[in-house]
């Protein structure tokens, strides 16, 4: 945990949004007070006076601290950007929802105070490797934050995969697709399809089918231990490997998906001031006292 002033502070952000340059013109007077140097993303409208442009990945890989300007989608980025490195990421929302930027444009700076003061909490949060076998060769591997999903094409029919956890067979899903999702994901696709919320934390993966042919097939909670075993049956059917909603790879009939918790963790700046419920409330308008 980080409990210095960063040397280097990186600002990514989201492409073509003008919020983002009035936010980095101000985190770029606050770190030349603090003798902090500023790096932000080469494609930003206006670089701050005083701040280095460089591109995202070199940003990631040579900042102490990193402050995402964006939604959602730009932390899922960033994870893959600092992945192994266990880089403390800030993330500010410019988006809709934004389960992961926890602060507001206005609360930037201040927590950014908090943060050189030490009054900050930093959340690990459980990433998944995958990895695609085909005919015993591997021909596709990667991380992610949120989710590995399985489905079908827009025009596709039902499909069908085997489901193991370790050397035990589950079940046969027959559907739209399977959901693989991490805690940090339960609130993603995984939520839409009606799989459960996962506090952060929480040592666990949800396997979450969607639109199941047989309707007894529930969404499945299993440790973080599961190495989880995923057979394509489906043949002449378009069906796709997507990693975050980001990254695909197109799958074959006999193609084996292996899916597990991953050694590296994506870790977020937290504020003591807040709880996830109370992000949950607010994100997803629950009633309150």
């Amino acid at each position: 945990m980080m409990r210095q002033t960063p040397a280097r502070l990186g600002i990514i952000t989201k492409p073509d949004e003008p919020r983002a340059v009035v936010l980095a013109r101000g985190i770029a007077e606050w770190t030349r007070k603090h003798s902090i140097t500023l790096l932000v993303n080469d494609g930003l409208a206006e670089i701050p006076a005083g701040a280095e442009p460089a591109s995202a990945k070199k940003i990631a890989e040579s900042s102490d601290l990193l402050v995402v300007l964006g939604g959602d989608g730009t932390m899922i980025a960033t994870a893959r950007l600092v992945s192994g490195r266990g880089t403390p990421v800030l993330g500010v929302n410019l988006g809709s929802l934004g389960y992961l930027t926890e602060f507001s444009a206005e609360e930037a700076l201040p927590a950014l105070e908090e943060v050189m003061r030490g009054n900050f909490e930093v959340d690990s949060r459980m990433m998944l490797d995958w990895r695609v076998r085909r005919e015993g060769s591997l021909v596709g591997d990667g991380t992610a934050l949120n989710d590995v999903v399985v489905n079908k094409s827009a025009l596709a029919r039902i499909i069908e995969i085997d489901c193991s956890v370790g050397p035990h067979y589950v079940t046969t899903y027959r559907a739209d697709g399977l959901i693989v999702a991490s805690p940090t994901g339960s609130t993603a696709y995984n939520l839409s399809a009606g799989g459960p919320i996962i506090c952060p934390g929480t040592e666990a993966i949800s396997i979450c089918p969607i639109c199941p042919h047989t309707l007894t097939n529930r969404p499945l909670l299993l440790p973080d231990t599961a190495n989880i075993q995923l057979q394509i049956n489906t043949r002449e059917q378009e069906v796709m490997l997507t990693s975050d909603g980001q990254t695909g790879l197109p799958l074959m009939a006999g193609d084996r998906v292996e899916v597990e918790k991953s050694a590296t963790t994506f870790n977020t700046i937290r504020s003591k001031d807040k709880d996830y419920f109370e992000i949950l409330r607010n994100k997803l308008k629950w009633s309150g006292r």
